[in-house]
């Protein structure tokens, strides 16, 4: 009886689906997140006395397995009448990064790094991570970030992309010498300023970071003459030790999912498919953070790397079905609508916004405007084109693109 209990009771855990509802607190000025568990198993009116108890003690054992298990990224976020801002691939340029956001309207401009955007929600849709110098100061920053939207009402959320994902499976192909300078300075700094404490280096870092730089005079990018091998080898040993599955960059990476859901919209880096979702956005979100956490999933096992979510071109975090455009006849154009609308149909979206692919032309629609690539390509690594950023309210979407000492609208959608 008692296996047959602790088999229900898993099963029952793994198949909950929390809402995060983001609500307005007049009391504490700030967005709460509350997670709704999934209520009891309903029971017909000829059930027994026995089988309701059964009922209630498997339900209780459930929450109780929920409430002992890692803190889980979000999937699904309720933000009624909320401005919604989302910035596409950032790539490790911290300048590029503070000029997106300031075009959001989230972040100062007095070199405060304050949160300005009020009850905003902002969505980074992944790759902050390879091709720049300051992949680590900008994940810190939008931490910082996040803590001070809470504070007003607002929020800050990140999605992993497919350089996220690999860094922590040990792959640093596309990683830059200022990258490797970085994660060993950051180490150094952690060790040498911090006492050993991570998260207390990691929540500074923002700044910390830039201060470094002004004050040394050079950038992590040209620190390393390329015969230089031991001081490579310095940075991919630091790097290693920080990304690798349950290290501290790898644990912060696992507070977010591949896929979210604010309101009625989805995002996700790559792109999110009818079998994305048949899966469970929800279940693929779990099971990334516990393999970046080298954490044991809900039968005891060492979490595996989850294929829908993070391998195979169309995977979540590689696919490019909705942003190419190059097709050999007309029919290939129109199959990538029609998949998107299943999805959004079986998600019960509105629409979808995607990263991964640069476009040239600067973000821009397709499909009648259900799916948005906002993917420029600014970082210095890609294409150092000027930022551009998503707006989403409750009655239009617009694309905001940024110019020298100014910003314009470039594109403008209104919804019924």
């Amino acid at each position: 009886m008692i296996m047959i209990l602790f088999f229900f009771s898993f099963g029952f855990a793994s198949k909950s689906c929390p809402l995060i509802k983001l609500h307005y607190s007049q009391k504490k000025n700030e967005i709460l997140a509350t997670t709704t568990p999934p209520p009891p198993p309903s029971s017909s009116s000829s059930s027994s006395f026995l089988g309701l108890l059964l009922i209630l003690l498997l339900n209780q054992i459930s929450l109780l397995l929920e409430k002992h298990q890692p803190q889980q990224p979000p999937t699904i976020v309720s933000a009624p009448d909320r401005r919604i801002v989302a910035i596409g691939d950032l790539h490790g340029d911290f300048e590029r990064t503070l000029w997106a956001l300031q075009l959001a309207g989230v972040l100062s401009k007095d070199g405060l790094y304050r949160w300005i955007g009020g009850t905003t929600v902002l969505v980074q849709v992944g790759d902050v991570l390879d091709r720049g110098e300051d992949e680590i100061a900008i994940l810190s920053l939008l931490a910082w970030l996040g803590k001070q939207a809470r504070s007003n009402g607002g929020s800050v959320f990140q999605i992993n992309g497919n350089h996220e994902t690999m860094n922590v499976a040990g792959d640093f192909r596309n990683v830059t010498p200022g990258g490797f300078k970085e994660a060993e300075a950051f180490a150094d700094c952690c060790e040498e300023d911090y006492g050993g404490n991570w998260e207390a280096a990691f929540g500074e870092w923002y700044a910390t970071s830039q201060e470094k730089k002004a004050d040394q005079g050079f950038s992590f990018g040209n620190w390393l003459p390329i015969f230089n091998y031991l001081r490579l080898q310095k940075g991919i040993a630091a790097r290693s030790l920080l990304y690798e599955a349950g290290g501290p960059m790898a644990k912060q990476l696992a507070c977010h999912g591949v896929a979210l859901k604010v309101n009625d919209w989805l995002f996700a880096h790559g792109g999110i498919m009818p079998h994305h979702v048949e899966y469970g956005l929800e279940r693929m979100n779990r099971e990334v953070s516990l393999w970046m956490k080298n954490a044991n999933n809900h039968w005891g096992q060492p979490a595996q790397i989850p294929f829908f979510a993070i391998k195979g071109y169309d995977s979540v975090v590689w696919s490019r079905l909705y942003s190419h455009e190059r097709y050999e006849n007309p029919e290939e154009k129109i199959q990538p609508c029609a998949i998107l609308s299943a999805a959004l149909v079986a998600a019960k979206a509105r629409g979808l916004v995607v990263g991964h692919t640069p476009q040239t032309i600067g973000a821009n629609c397709k499909c009648d405007g259900r799916v948005w690539r906002i993917d420029v390509g600014m970082s210095s690594g890609v294409l150092h084109a000027l930022p551009e950023v998503l707006e989403i309210t409750d009655t239009k979407v617009r694309v905001l693109r940024a110019k020298y000492g100014a910003f314009s609208l470039l594109q403008l959608l209104w919804f019924s």
